[in-house]
């Protein structure tokens, strides 16, 4: 009986703490029943606004050309637009191949400083030393595997000629019909549409954005680009936030991304996200933190001309609650989780074991272990078929049956997810670039009149 009394001991505690959390996230459920029906529009641009697009490449032969090429189809004038490469400790010819295609591409060779960051801050420097920041009114940023829809830009500028400072965007997947692994990733993008992007967005809050296919004002890199973590772009939203942006989302700017097809791969990613993730909330959990209690007046510097004083204490009160809503982002709560549902786990096989001596005990844990993820199984299940059923319309067509297995598919990529913050909390991680082979170009996604039409909209 003791055992037990310090077992449940334990479990009030986590519990206890459980519990609180859950009601500082109570709001989350609104955003996914809100997200299932709205999302932000934007009016038509009044302006066209000119912007440089900045690509970080390593070994992205096969791909380059394909995402320049969708970039060249945009129905958005070619003068006020500008395409930056950086070729990043490159063994193939990506560099020669970006220039072919039209690009300003700078090479880097820097095998000690390898992360994506730090690519990204050798290129943004390259361009204020050449052309200068100020140059382009904003940046969007790609990884060279995407490919974007015809109208694209057009939707992106829609958004931020109304004043959006930051904006992320619709992550489609180009091959999600390729293996359960390409679709769970297809589905974990479109499930935080559905259940960040969308609601955030409509209620001029923070999102999060998922490292590419995001526009930012050129003021936030006036100093240059300093996220140079395993997560880069974690670490870009949380500090964006805590100095005091939102963070909106245009549902009608799509872009293509590929996705791994390797368990492998998958495996290593997820890895590096989660000790990246890591790094964010040590990074800047305490300063967003702050920004809770102290905002130190930045929540209304952004704002333009003479501010009210209900319009400051609006900002102010909304400044306060997207610090707490990207605390919570960053916060690890899937590893809390984890460890709260192993020791809950213990404590049942413990309890069976106490109470009914006489079964064999790998009876006791295996039944106990098939009850306990059953649950958490099927509601992995629901959520993609939700996904499934809401996306229809953007997402590849699938067989009907191809679909019901990658649903029941779907739990394991959220379970390699936990297991990898597990790791990541152990193990020393590398960033290691991820392969893209698939030669998909934005005309096999398109229907080709659409892109025609398009195109003649701007002479």
């Amino acid at each position: 009986m003791g055992i037990v009394a310090v077992l449940n001991a334990i479990w009030t505690v986590i519990s206890t703490i459980s519990k609180i959390i859950s009601n500082t996230l109570w709001y989350k459920n609104i955003f996914k029943y809100v997200g299932v029906v709205a999302t932000r529009k934007f009016k038509p641009a009044k302006q066209y606004h000119k912007y440089a697009i900045i690509v970080a490449a390593r070994n992205e032969r096969t791909v380059i050309g394909n995402l320049i090429d969708s970039i060249k189809r945009q129905n958005y004038p070619e003068d006020m637009l500008d395409i930056f490469v950086v070729a990043d400790n490159c063994t193939d010819d990506t560099a020669a191949i970006a220039r072919e295609m039209g690009a300003i591409c700078y090479e880097r060779f820097d095998n000690e400083h390898r992360t994506k960051g730090y690519a990204l801050q050798y290129l943004v420097e390259c361009i204020r030393r050449d052309y200068g920041i100020e140059s382009y009114e904003g940046y969007i940023l790609f990884d060279a595997d995407n490919l974007l829809a015809p109208n694209y830009l057009e939707e992106m500028n829609n958004a931020f000629d109304a004043g959006e400072k930051i904006v992320t965007s619709y992550r489609n997947t180009k091959n999600f019909g390729d293996n359960w692994i390409s679709a769970s990733y297809g589905v974990h993008w479109l499930r935080t549409v559905r259940n960040e992007h969308r609601p955030r967005s409509l209620f001029h809050l923070a999102t999060r954005i998922q490292g590419t296919g995001f526009l930012f004002a050129n003021e936030l890199i006036k100093d240059g680009w300093n996220w140079v973590s395993l997560t880069e772009d974690r670490a870009f939203c949380a500090d964006a936030v805590a100095r005091g942006y939102k963070i909106s989302y245009n549902h009608d700017a799509i872009f293509y991304d590929e996705q791994p097809v390797s368990f492998k791969i998958a495996m290593r990613q997820r890895i590096r996200w989660a000790k990246g993730h890591l790094q964010a909330f040590v990074e800047i959990g305490p300063k967003l933190l702050w920004h809770i209690f102290f905002t130190g007046g930045v929540a209304s510097i952004h704002e333009k001309g003479k501010v009210s004083f209900w319009k400051r204490l609006f900002n102010n009160i909304r400044l306060r609650f997207m610090s707490l809503d990207i605390l919570m982002v960053v916060y690890p709560r899937q590893l809390f989780i984890f460890f709260k549902r192993i020791f809950y786990l213990i404590m049942k096989i413990t309890f069976f074991c106490l109470a009914v001596p006489n079964i064999p005990k790998p009876i006791v844990i295996i039944t106990t272990v098939l009850w306990w993820t059953g649950e958490a199984y099927l509601k992995g299940m629901l959520v993609a078929l939700y996904v499934y059923i809401i996306e229809q319309k953007r997402i590849q067509k699938i067989p009907f049956f191809k679909t019901l297995w990658f649903a029941a598919t779907f739990p394991i990529f959220d379970l390699i997810g936990k297991f990898s913050l597990v790791i990541a909390l152990f193990m020393k991680v590398e960033w290691k670039p991820i392969p893209h082979d698939s030669n998909v170009k934005i005309t096999d996604l398109t229907n080709n009149a659409e892109n025609k039409k398009e195109k003649q909209k701007i002479s």
